[in-house]
């Protein structure tokens, strides 16, 4: 029986011919991360374990995202922390304020990931790196010591389940939709310590945007990667931006698979997740009308320049609800800079919106976007559980760009198409929660039904 891709990537990288689901192994790592908020852990095991030097500090990156520029004291001591261990071990990719971006856009545009890589980072959503064709996960603080010290780190060889992507998405149907989609398909454990494995005709309608979203958020279906093929979006984008050497591996035609999805891209509409769990996906006939009092568009999810066009193409000559108040994060300073020179920061500002310096920001309930009791957000970030934004009474709506955008205007769930003639009914004085708490199986009319057009095999 042949390997999966990210088998095969984990394999080379162990020196070993093969591997096979479940096998434990030790291998080297490309690049190795941690953020201001992981890193110090890291950083203070590495220092309490005596050692002197790091293996290799040029496949280490420090990025300072979650709580920079600092908002506080804390904030500001966990950064001097990894600034002054930066400065020590001589670790060139150190992003501090000025320089810095959020960690999962900033590092592939940097072209330190790529192709072939196998990449570790103290930061769940490491699994982004995937849609570039690496095998990259996220790993605790204490791995990430391990890996700075030898240059190495354990696995698990997963096993795979294959989404199989056809046809082509609807105008304002993104990646965003299409993972929502497939959590609600699955679930928040539908593949638990699994690689998703994405392949097909349809992968090609998708761009590297897309990609980077969709792997970005198996994490949120329980995986432990995400993976896409390389192809000529892949290797165009590669070509502009990564430092290395391309290595392309490619699944062979009889890899095992636990499971396989055949998923018509076409079929899928605009997606959003009820709170408290991303596996709440439901289409907009089910949305009812969910007043909202935040919107925010940005995150490692979709800060990045496609994204913001999406926004801008909603926001313009339109302004923000009254009531709603809407933020705006690009991922890093090179796609605020694009913003700027496209015209959409004016798009922004002009609609109402704010525009923030790069950050993590709000997605964990850090600052820069904080709900009180019983506020609700639609936001393109990637986990609406309890609490996840602010006070633990307030609501996550995770949608797309398209939605957020136009959900700030309308000032309730709504779709860019519903704008100028809504139908959706309802005062909006419901209380969405008695609406949300329905799981993917009781979603009437939501992304469990659409996906009875999917092919289980």
């Amino acid at each position: 029986m042949g390997m999966s891709m990210s088998q095969k990537i984990l394999a080379a990288h162990a020196g070993l011919k093969e591997v096979r689901a479940g096998q434990l192994i030790n291998a080297r790592v490309d690049l190795a991360l941690a953020n201001d908020i992981t890193g110090p852990v890291a950083i203070k095991e590495f220092v309490r374990s005596g050692a002197k030097k790091t293996a290799d500090s040029s496949k280490i990156a420090l990025v300072m995202d979650h709580f920079a520029p600092n908002k506080d004291i804390k904030s500001a001591q966990q950064c001097k922390i990894c600034r002054e261990f930066a400065a020590e071990q001589n670790v060139q990719n150190f992003f501090d304020v000025g320089q810095m971006g959020i960690e999962h856009a900033l590092l592939p545009e940097k072209g330190l990931v790529g192709a072939g890589d196998l990449v570790i980072g103290a930061d769940s959503h490491t699994c982004t790196y995937g849609a570039l064709g690496a095998f990259s996960t996220g790993v605790g603080s204490t791995d990430m010591c391990a890996a700075m010290m030898s240059g190495e780190c354990w696995f698990k060889v997963p096993a795979a389940i294959k989404f199989t992507l056809i046809g082509k998405p609807r105008r304002y149907v993104c990646g965003k939709d299409v993972i929502l989609h497939i959590i609600g398909l699955i679930g928040v454990d539908g593949a638990l310590y699994k690689s998703m494995e994405f392949t097909g005709d349809g992968v090609a309608n998708l761009g590297i945007d897309d990609r980077f979203t969709i792997c970005n958020m198996a994490i949120e279906a329980g995986a432990k990667n995400g993976i896409f093929p390389v192809d000529d979006i892949t290797r165009e984008y590669l070509k502009n931006h990564f430092k290395r050497e391309v290595r392309e591996f490619a699944a062979d035609p009889d890899a095992e698979y636990e499971r396989e999805y055949v998923i018509d891209l076409s079929k899928i509409e605009p997606t959003v997740a009820f709170p408290h769990l991303p596996e709440n996906a439901r289409t907009p006939e089910s949305w009812g009308k969910v007043k909202i009092d935040q919107a925010v568009i940005g995150s490692c999810t979709n800060g990045h320049i496609t994204d913001l066009r999406m926004a801008a193409e909603v926001l313009k000559g339109r302004k923000v609800a009254k009531g709603v108040r809407a933020i705006v994060i690009p991922a890093t300073n090179e796609i605020y800079l694009q913003a700027l020179k496209e015209g959409l920061i004016e798009t922004f500002i002009e609609a109402g919106a704010i525009v923030s310096t790069p950050t993590c920001g709000p997605c964990l309930g850090g600052y820069m976007g904080i709900l009180a009791e019983n506020e609700r957000a639609v936001s393109t970030t990637n986990r609406n559980f309890v609490g996840r934004m602010g006070h633990s009474s307030s609501e996550v709506y995770l949608a797309s760009p398209y939605v957020a955008a136009a959900s700030a205007v309308a000032g309730y769930l709504t779709t860019p198409d519903a704008l100028a003639g809504d139908t959706l009914t309802g005062d909006g004085s419901e209380n969405a929660t008695n609406a949300a708490n329905g799981t993917k199986n009781g979603a009437s009319g939501g992304a469990t039904n659409a996906a009875e057009n999917e092919v289980k095999r």
